[in-house]
């Protein structure tokens, strides 16, 4: 009832598309005071400086996106709408900081496009609004954007309806289990015990499915049914129907390589992350899940496939690898966006070499924390260059119940190299073929460091980096999907100490790097 209330409001606030949409008045005094609101808040803040008639300009290209028989442009002291080369309107352009007069121009503008041309007409005064805002950010980064009130509420009824049962599910060789069961969830409450084997979900055989699967198809919206099938440790099957609610996602999913190596599988950074990696690594270092309750020689972060999240899961995840380090700067213009972000916490990995796994997908919050265990000497990164996105945003609600997102601060890392475009550069390449990983353990046995030139050089960038730059020091280690032989890659560096260290950045290359 409250989302259908909703968009009853919004039926008010934006004229929708109706049968006779040209006799649909354009919402000026709404639309004026969106701009407005919009120009005030990017001018200061966007990442790069770009003043408020040249914001408004970008935008108002959007009217010819949307009808090519349209045109604006700019003139000295005015800014005209032309229809099919006749002049429609002229406006006399305002000072260039008054984001008053730029937000009554862009609406004076924008509306006689509206009663010009039916094209503009035919996705409602919303859909003007979106690709109005959709041309303007094409000039800005990839991430600034405008989302209007009608997906706002989709993805806040999205966010309201994740759910689960509170299983933490791992890998015992071909099968899923359950390997812990968090107190009051659903799971809990129906008495599933660590240890029991996942058969089926909602009568369909789970097969050879692995745990990352099973605990995806296990996730829906609250309040949803799911009917699970298991064996429990004492060998008795079991069907339960199990309703779902609002529990923190399961993202960190352990196995272990031959010679006690444990790994972790983060699949993202959400709620709970930290929690439950810091429970991974208790269990491990207490003999909880490797074979003859023996401790790590090593650890494995695999972080293949992780596109990011929770900015401060990631500094509570490396501070539990970490302890106390820099793990990111964030730098803008505006200066409420420069931030230092540091970890202090209680390490839970009793100093175990750690060995990260990287690939082309990983991305944002995964790449800052490969970069902070990377550029603090507490990890070696192994795999191909990541996907390179290191920008924030920041938010703003506008007058018609839309939101606004514009990148105001780059992500540094500790040694000050931008992610952004650059991405992470591993110390160990694999994604350049088995030959080329041989060489690069044959001069790690000899003392010498693979990739020294292209560290040196990624290191030691700084924003903003030329494309030409970028491209020739990614050249070093393409991007790629991760395989099999990154895991084998890792177990040969955790089981050779003298290549761990010879492998991990040099303390005098930090020294020398501002």
């Amino acid at each position: 009832m409250r989302a259908a209330r909703f968009f009853l409001l919004l039926l008010f606030a934006w004229p929708a598309q109706a049968q006779n949409v040209a006799e649909v008045a354009f919402p000026m005094p709404l639309a004026a005071q969106v701009f407005t609101d919009a120009y005030a808040f990017i001018a200061p803040r966007s990442l790069e400086p770009v003043p408020i008639p040249r914001l408004a300009l970008w935008l108002l290209r959007g009217l010819a996106v949307m009808d090519p028989a349209l045109a604006v442009a700019a003139q000295e002291g005015h800014v005209d709408l032309l229809v099919g080369g006749r002049m429609q309107l002229s406006r006399a352009t305002p000072a260039a900081d008054d984001a008053a007069g730029w937000g009554a121009l862009t609406a004076d503008l924008a509306a006689s496009g509206w009663e010009a041309s039916a094209l503009v007409r035919r996705g409602g005064a919303q859909g003007l609004m979106r690709g109005l805002f959709d041309e303007l950010f094409t000039h800005l980064d990839p991430y600034s954007r405008y989302s209007p009130p009608g997906e706002i509420e989709i993805d806040r009824q999205g966010r309201r309806n994740d759910g689960g049962v509170g299983l933490i599910l791992g890998q015992r060789g071909d099968a899923v289990a359950v390997a812990e069961v968090l107190a009051e969830s659903p799971a809990a409450k129906a008495g599933i015990q660590p240890g029991a084997i996942i058969l089926a979900l909602d009568r369909e055989p789970v097969g050879h499915a692995d745990a990352v699967a099973v605990a995806a198809m296990l996730a829906g919206p609250s309040a949803s049914h799911v009917r699970l099938a298991l064996r429990t440790r004492e060998g008795r099957r079991q069907t339960l129907d199990l309703v779902r609610a609002p529990v923190a996602a399961q993202t960190v999913f352990v196995s272990t390589l031959p010679d006690d190596i444990a790994v972790l599988r983060l699949t993202g950074f959400q709620r709970g992350t930290d929690q439950q990696v810091t429970a991974a690594l208790d269990k491990a270092f207490s003999g909880g899940f490797l074979p003859e309750r023996a401790r790590p020689r090593g650890i494995v972060v695999d972080l293949r496939g992780n596109r990011g999240g929770l900015l401060q899961q990631t500094v509570n995840v490396v501070g539990a690898l970490l302890g106390s380090g820099l793990i990111a700067t964030t730098a803008g213009r505006d200066p409420a966006a420069n931030r230092v972000l540091d970890a202090d916490a209680e390490p839970h990995a009793d100093d175990v070499a750690v060995a990260v796994l990287v690939d082309g997908r990983t991305a944002s919050a995964a790449e800052i924390t490969a970069a902070a265990l990377a550029d603090n000497r507490r990890a070696v990164v192994l795999g191909s260059a990541t996907l390179g996105k290191g920008l924030i945003q920041t938010m703003t609600a506008l007058p018609d119940g839309g939101e606004l997102y514009v990148t105001w601060s780059r992500v540094l890392a500790p040694l000050g190299w931008p992610i952004q475009d650059l991405g992470v550069m591993p110390q160990i390449c694999t994604s350049l073929g088995a030959a080329v990983l041989a060489r690069e353990f044959d001069d790690l046995a000899a003392g010498k460091r693979p990739l020294a030139a292209a560290l040196a050089a990624h290191r030691t960038a700084r924003a903003p980096v030329p494309p030409g730059i970028i491209l020739e020091i990614r050249g070093a280690c393409p991007a790629a999907l991760g395989t099999d032989a990154d895991l084998d890659a890792a177990h040969y560096l955790l089981t050779h100490p003298e290549a761990y260290t010879n492998a991990l950045l040099p303390p005098q290359f930090l020294a020398a790097t501002p």
